[in-house]
């Protein structure tokens, strides 16, 4: 058996410490685990996505389309690009936040994540919409977002470790200013995943949602499309 984790994002947000964070925890367990990142411009805030896989029968550390057991999104357009890797049943956990481009305020494309959020609460059953901001207020920066979301994920039951050793792993691999901060926003994070656990769980006796129209998903690609042009703008203005 195996358990096959997708974190995405756009470079600062992140991602991939939190996959280093939950690669630790599996080993910390002496499970088997293969991890790798794909990155493209992270640092002018380009896709990030990191892969987590867990168990003896892996032999890859990419993961196949449709083989993702839970997706974890840190923006809603890049949940929806990368939803081709979840499995059917799989959870989605997305921060509902979006990652606005600088050329936004100079040719608007009318982005704002509602629509991305809107067409995941169509097609994914078991969905957990986040608010980065509202999430890591009582930490003063949603910059440990990375690390409450994976505490949703546990209270949630997403994940299999115990606290404690996230935690441990928390504890090892920050820096050691940054420790309680990181623990607390993991707290937050599995507080909301716990309260959410409940609807989860009723979820197994619910008919699965429908296939998305023709005409939704052309919609959806008209919108990443315009994504992409206002980042690749914003990177031009930048060089």
């Amino acid at each position: 058996m195996s358990y096959n984790i997708l974190l995405c994002g756009v470079g600062g947000q992140g991602t991939v410490l939190a996959s280093k964070l939950l690669a630790a925890s599996a080993m910390e367990n002496n499970e088997t685990v293969h991890s790798a990142e794909t990155i493209g411009m992270a640092q002018r805030g380009g896709p990030v996505s990191s892969h987590v896989r867990i168990g003896e029968d892996v032999y890859s550390p990419l993961i196949p389309k449709h083989s993702a057991d839970l997706l974890i999104a840190f923006e809603p357009s890049e949940a929806v690009r990368n939803l081709d890797f979840l499995k059917d049943g799989g959870a989605v956990i997305v921060n509902e936040i979006p990652m606005m481009p600088v050329t936004e305020s100079l040719q608007p494309t009318g982005y704002n994540g509602r629509e991305m959020i809107r067409f995941l609460k169509q097609k994914i059953q078991k969905l957990a919409v986040v608010n980065a901001d509202e999430l890591c207020a009582p930490l003063g920066s949603s910059k440990f977002f990375n690390v409450a979301v994976l505490g949703v994920a546990l209270g949630a039951r997403f994940l299999h470790f115990e606290e404690e050793t996230v935690k441990n792993t928390i504890a090892k691999t920050v820096k050691e200013k940054f420790v309680e901060s990181n623990i607390k926003a993991f707290e937050i994070g599995k507080e909301v995943g716990l309260s959410m656990k409940p609807d989860f769980d009723a979820l197994d006796n619910v008919v699965p949602k429908r296939e998305m129209t023709e005409e939704e998903r052309n919609k959806i690609i008209a919108l990443e499309e315009q994504i992409q042009t206002a980042k690749e703008r914003r990177y031009e203005t930048k060089q």
